[in-house]
């Protein structure tokens, strides 16, 4: 499975239209979204519209966080998962959040093999001597650093960061 792991898309529409184009075509079957969203409609007019497989999503701190809750709770593919949300894929056990020290503190625990998260806006990775991951894909609204997003290949155990505007 092919999962899209995507971050502070900050109602940046063209990136999200960019972005969902890209995934559909390249057989994303899952989309991990690690928090501000922003405006909720961003969820009822571009993700839900262009992308009809599973989108796993958490709260970031800019977030209207009962408006978000209500429009999530209309489409069957959204999963909002509050603060944190933790998935097993294949085995695979894949927790997200937004902030970092939260990110550390569940790869600490040694439940997770990936843990992702946003809010820095900057693209990075570490591995913990427990083998957990903690990786951050970026920002897809491109603010103060490109954008970009992560893919991440189940079955091959393959990771990678794309940038937006290479695509």
């Amino acid at each position: 499975m092919k999962i899209a792991i995507i971050s502070d898309s900050h109602d940046n529409v063209p990136n999200v239209e960019k972005f969902l184009a890209w995934a559909t075509v390249n057989n994303i079957e899952l989309i991990i979204h690690c928090g501000d969203v922003a405006a909720p409609s961003m969820i009822s007019e571009l993700f839900v519209k262009k992308f009809s497989d599973p989108i796993h999503l958490i709260h970031g701190n800019v977030s209207d966080r009962d408006l978000l809750e209500e429009v999530c709770d209309e489409y069957q593919n959204i999963t909002l998962h509050g603060d944190e949300g933790d998935l097993e894929i294949d085995g695979q056990k894949i927790a997200f959040c937004h902030y970092p020290d939260q990110a550390k503190e569940l790869a600490q625990s040694g439940k997770y093999n990936l843990i992702f998260h946003g809010h820095t806006h900057k693209p990075w990775m570490e591995t913990l001597k427990n083998g957990s991951q903690i990786i951050n894909p970026g920002t897809l609204g491109g603010l103060f650093q490109k954008p970009t997003f992560s893919v991440y290949d189940n079955q091959t155990k393959n990771l990678e960061l794309k940038i937006l505007e290479d695509l």
